[in-house]
């Protein structure tokens, strides 16, 4: 499986996530749970509803959602942040 970080993503990271040395750890560890595991109960693994039907989510910690999307074996990371900030 490849990852793909998009722009939106990266900029976001930096500006919401990598000033928090915990956030930061919590997210490495999920992303390889979500990698080697996609449909583990910890990450809450969902399809999104509305202008985002194409999207998938899955929970870092707390209200920290990670926003993505797959074609074939190419994960894309759209976004990450609170509910608030990526709903």
């Amino acid at each position: 499986m490849r990852l793909n970080y998009t722009q939106n993503f990266r900029k976001n990271y930096k500006k919401r996530i990598s000033n928090n040395p915990n956030l930061t750890q919590r997210f490495k560890k999920r992303l390889e749970l979500f990698l080697s595991s996609p449909s583990h109960p910890l990450l809450r693994s969902h399809k999104l509803a509305g202008a985002k039907k194409d999207l998938r989510s899955f929970s870092v910690a707390g209200d920290i959602r990670v926003i993505y999307y797959q074609e074939g074996e190419t994960i894309y990371l759209v976004d990450i942040g609170s509910h608030n900030q990526v709903y």
